[in-house]
């Protein structure tokens, strides 16, 4: 159940194959305590549980997951609020929460040594942050992210605009990836060096909302706000909505022109977000399956759009959809920005040079930008940026795989 923080109870990012060009600007949020509203609190446990994520005749699986859920409650509030979200580390390892894609104050951001100390076991963290911005956006651990994501740790945080697009439902999908073995439980294989030097650690159970999905109810003539978060670690989705019509109206939480996908096909690299307009065209009774077709000759059915027998809904808009109004931060400033070249290197079959290749896990590194290996998270500083400028990237991706880019506290326009 989403936990609603209106009442008192309680980036761009983009997946590179080849060469391409980002710019942004300096776009960290001041946390302007004085005249500003009391937050709104909630509190997250981190802890283990037992979920049936496949559903019978399989055993429940023994996950890690917020407050008993996995995904954890789907936090929901309005642009410009503010909350304070207090984190219980109830896991057998330290952890933290990272606030994926909203920009928060640097001291609330969730990363290990760099922005906080770890939340040990027995401990709590306090983050309050205000929320400037509209979207579709997540939380996850940055402590151990790969497996304690793997193990269930992710959920939603939706960021109402003042006044939302009309639609008739507004529903979230956190589609997982999950490794499970045959008598349901998580394979414990994480942080396998060869998947970590090629594609990642790809599953062999994908969820939506932590569950096995075989149909999604829907009603003749409505319009859907369809609001798809990739909650997987490396696996990537490409969505094709048999016989229906998807709108794309944002990307990663920032709006954009409404448009059709190319081919019709939506694509979600790890942890991007896609807002869909989904107009329900069929006949009542009827059916229609969302197929995932992202990996050559490995499509399967994801799920099924099953029509109800009810008579259809008087059409509430026909057409593309409105624009949404854009977000509060500011444009880069092309005629001024200052320009970097960012060469991404390293994994298997990715050559020698920069570093890359084998000889650079050999020396305890996979991957490389512009020739430096991480090491944890607190390393020297690649870039040193001024604030209040803007800048370009410009990011060739030398490896054989796909890389998705995610800037911590900014937004940037490809």
């Amino acid at each position: 159940m989403p936990v609603d923080l209106f009442r008192p109870a309680i980036d761009r990012r983009s997946f590179l194959a080849s060469a391409a060009s980002l710019a942004f600007a300096p776009l960290a949020s001041r946390d302007a305590r004085a005249g500003a509203p009391p937050a709104k609190e909630l509190k997250l446990v981190a802890a283990p549980a037992r979920l049936p994520i496949v559903g019978g005749p399989y055993p429940e699986t023994d996950v890690w997951c917020y407050s008993g859920q996995s995904p954890g409650p789907e936090i929901r509030v309005r642009q410009g609020d503010r909350v304070r979200i207090v984190v219980e580390n109830r896991l057998p390892e330290d952890t933290t929460v990272h606030w994926h894609g909203l920009r928060v104050p640097n001291a609330m951001d969730g990363a290990p040594d760099v922005t906080q100390p770890s939340i040990q076991p027995g401990e709590s963290f306090s983050y309050e942050f205000p929320v400037p911005d509209a979207g579709t956006y997540w939380y996850h651990p940055h402590a151990h992210s790969a497996e304690q994501v793997g193990r269930g740790l992710a959920g939603a945080f939706i960021v109402e605009e003042p006044n939302p697009l009309p639609v008739d439902r507004d529903v979230v999908w956190i589609l997982g990836d999950w490794r499970l073995r045959r008598d349901g439980a998580i394979s414990e294989d994480f942080n396998n060096p060869m998947e970590m030097s090629m594609s990642g650690r790809i599953g062999n159970t994908v969820t939506i909302n932590g569950r096995v999905p075989s149909r999604f109810v829907v009603r003749s003539g409505e319009r859907i706000r369809l609001r798809l978060v990739n909650a997987a670690s490396a696996r990537i989705f490409g969505l094709e909505f048999k016989d229906h019509r998807p709108f794309v109206i944002a990307l990663d939480g920032q709006p954009i022109d409404p448009h059709s996908p190319d081919s019709g096909r939506v694509v979600l690299g790890p942890a991007m977000r896609v807002d869909l307009i989904l107009d329900m065209t069929g006949a009542p009774g009827s059916s229609a399956s969302v197929i995932d077709t992202f990996y050559q000759d490995l499509a399967y059915k994801l799920v099924e759009l099953a029509y109800s027998d009810e008579p259809p809904l008087a059409t509430r808009t026909a057409g593309a959809p409105a624009t949404l109004p854009a977000n509060t931060m500011p444009e880069p400033d092309l005629a001024r920005a200052i320009r970097h070249d960012v060469t991404l290197t390293g994994g298997m079959m990715g050559g020698m040079g920069m570093g890359g290749g084998m000889g650079m896990m050999g020396h305890g590194g996979m991957w490389a930008i512009n020739g430096v290996a991480a090491h944890g998270h607190n390393m020297k500083p690649i870039l040193t940026l001024d604030r209040g400028k803007s800048y370009v990237f410009a990011i060739d991706n030398k490896t054989a795989w796909y890389h998705p880019i995610h800037l911590h506290g900014h937004s940037f326009r490809v």
